[in-house]
C-alpha cells in the first residue's frame, strides 16, 4: 500500500523473505515432518479462507464509452486535479509534466496503486473507445507520447544521461525518502495527509499503513548503507544540486536544449516539490541545500509559470 515503489520514487513495499540459518537450526531442529506442518488453528483458517492470487485490477468500470481525452492517473486530490495542479508524487509528477512539455493534451485523474490496472502509477488511458483501452505504464509513456506528437527522443542511454541521471535516482531521492518518511514531523504533517488518510478513515488501518510506509523507506535506504546517517544523506544531495547547477549552467534547459524535455521533468518533479510550500513541511533541510543554486531555482520557476 506504499505510494511508490522503485519506479515511483519512493519507499517499495516491504517484502516478506523470511531466511534461518539452516546449520545452527540443524541440531536443534525438530523432525522435518513437524517443522513444516502447519498448526491446527491456522490451518483451519486457511481451510475456509484460502490463499488466492489475484490477477491484475480491471480498468476502473465507470470510465464513459469513449474517452473525451487522454486521461493521466496520478497521485492527486480532486481539487488538484480539477486544476490540474503538480502531483504531490515525484514520479508522477515527471510523467505529467514531460507529458505537458512535448504538447500532449490529457486530463489527470485522482488514483492510487491499489486502482492501477499495472500496480502503480502513474499510467495513462489513451483517448480511444473503451473496449479498445490499453493502459499506458510509465515505462512506455516516452515512447507513446513520440510517436501521438513525433516529438524529440531524448539519447537516454549516453553515459552522460546515466550518471546525471544517477543523481536523481539515488542521492536526491534517498534525501527525499528520509525527508519525507523518516523525518517523524514530516511524516504525519505531509505523508499521512497525502498518502494515509485519504485511503481510509480506520484508525487501526491507518497506524498500520504508517507503519508499513516508514519501514519500507527504512528497508529502500538501508540498501546503500549499513545504518541511515541524516547528515550523509543531505551531503550527498548537497552534492547532487551542485552538480545539476554546473550542469544547467546558464541554459534554460537541461543538456542546451531549447525546449524541456524528460530530464528537465525529471529535475523538476523534486525541485518543485522540495521548494514547494504549500506541502506542508516542518522541516526542509533540502530546501534550505537547493535554494543556495539560483539557477535550479529559476529553472523550477519558469517551468511551473509556463506550463502550470
Amino acid at each position: 500500500m506504499a505510494p511508490e515503489g522503485r519506479d515511483g520514487h519512493g519507499p517499495a513495499m516491504p517484502h516478506t523473505n523470511p531466511a534461518s540459518d539452516e546449520q545452527s537450526a540443524a541440531s536443534s531442529a525438530p523432525p522435518v515432518r513437524q517443522f513444516f506442518s502447519v498448526p491446527a488453528p491456522i490451518k483451519r483458517i486457511f481451510d475456509k479462507f484460502p490463499l488466492t492470487i489475484y490477477p491484475p485490477n480491471d480498468l476502473p468500470q465507470r470510465l464513459p464509452s469513449v474517452l473525451d481525452g487522454n486521461r493521466l492517473f496520478v497521485f492527486t486530490d480532486v481539487a488538484g486535479a480539477r486544476r490540474g495542479r503538480p502531483s504531490f508524487n515525484p514520479q508522477c509528477l515527471k510523467w505529467q509534466a514531460y507529458l505537458k512539455f512535448v504538447g500532449v493534451d490529457f486530463q489527470i485523474v485522482p488514483s492510487n496503486n491499489h486502482a492501477s490496472p499495472t500496480g502503480a502509477l502513474p499510467y495513462l488511458l489513451p483517448a480511444l473507445p473503451a473496449g479498445t483501452l490499453t493502459p499506458i505504464p510509465s515505462n512506455k509513456l516516452q515512447k507513446w507520447a513520440i510517436e501521438q506528437v513525433h516529438c524529440e527522443e531524448e539519447q537516454q542511454m549516453s553515459v552522460r544521461w546515466d550518471v546525471y541521471a544517477s543523481l536523481l535516482d539515488n542521492r536526491i531521492r534517498n534525501a527525499w525518502l528520509y525527508n519525507l518518511y523518516l523525518d517523524n514531523d514530516n511524516f504525519n504533517a505531509v505523508a499521512r495527509r497525502l498518502y494515509i488518510d485519504p485511503s481510509t478513515s480506520n484508525s487501526i488501518v491507518r497506524a498500520a499503513l504508517a507503519s508499513q510506509l516508514q519501514q519500507a523507506a527504512r528497508d529502500e535506504l538501508l540498501k546503500y548503507s549499513t545504518y541511515i546517517d541524516v547528515t550523509d544523506l543531505e551531503a550527498e544531495a548537497n552534492n547532487a544540486f551542485e552538480s545539476l547547477s554546473t550542469l544547467l549552467g546558464n541554459n534554460l534547459y537541461f543538456f542546451n536544449r531549447t525546449n524541456p524535455g524528460l530530464f528537465d521533468a525529471s529535475v523538476f518533479a523534486y525541485t518543485h516539490l522540495i521548494l514547494d510550500e504549500s506541502m506542508g513541511w516542518k522541516h526542509n533541510k533540502l530546501a534550505r541545500l537547493l535554494r543556495k543554486h539560483e539557477n535550479l531555482v529559476q529553472h523550477r520557476e519558469r517551468l511551473l509559470e509556463k506550463f502550470f
